[in-house]
């Protein structure tokens, strides 16, 4: 089940940690917006009534961009972070889905219909990701 707009709680919290580096004071920093900014929207997707997955979304029209997205390892390889981008596409009526990541993501992003480029980084190999809803 999708649930939009999710008020953070220290469950999901901890899921979202493990999308951040894994620094606490940068943890810290990286959770707040999602309690402060309206503009940083927490989505989550639940299985028998638990958070399995949740991503971190900032809007702007029909567009909207991942900053985070995260599933529970008891719950991972079985389509539920898949599900929940598809469901926010459709749910949100986006025109486009933005994420950029690192290599190791870059591979989920791709198997879930997203077009991957390779964009320019002074640090390591970074990719942005696009789903775009037909026009």
């Amino acid at each position: 089940m999708l649930r939009l707009h999710a008020t953070p709680t220290p469950d999901t919290d901890a899921l979202l940690a493990r999308a951040m580096f894994p620094d606490p004071a940068r943890i810290q920093t990286g959770l707040q917006p999602y309690r402060t900014d309206p503009g940083w929207q927490l989505h989550t997707w639940e299985v028998a009534g638990q958070v399995v997955c949740a991503a971190g979304l900032t809007t702007q029209g029909t567009h909207a961009t991942v900053r985070h997205i995260v599933t529970h390892p008891d719950h991972a390889r079985q389509g539920h972070a898949r599900a929940l981008l598809h469901a926010l596409m459709d749910t949100l009526d986006l025109r486009t889905l933005t994420a950029d990541t690192d290599g190791d993501a870059a591979g989920f992003y791709r198997r879930s219909g997203f077009s991957v480029q390779e964009i320019p980084s002074p640090w390591d190999r970074r990719y942005r990701c696009t789903l775009s809803r037909p026009a």
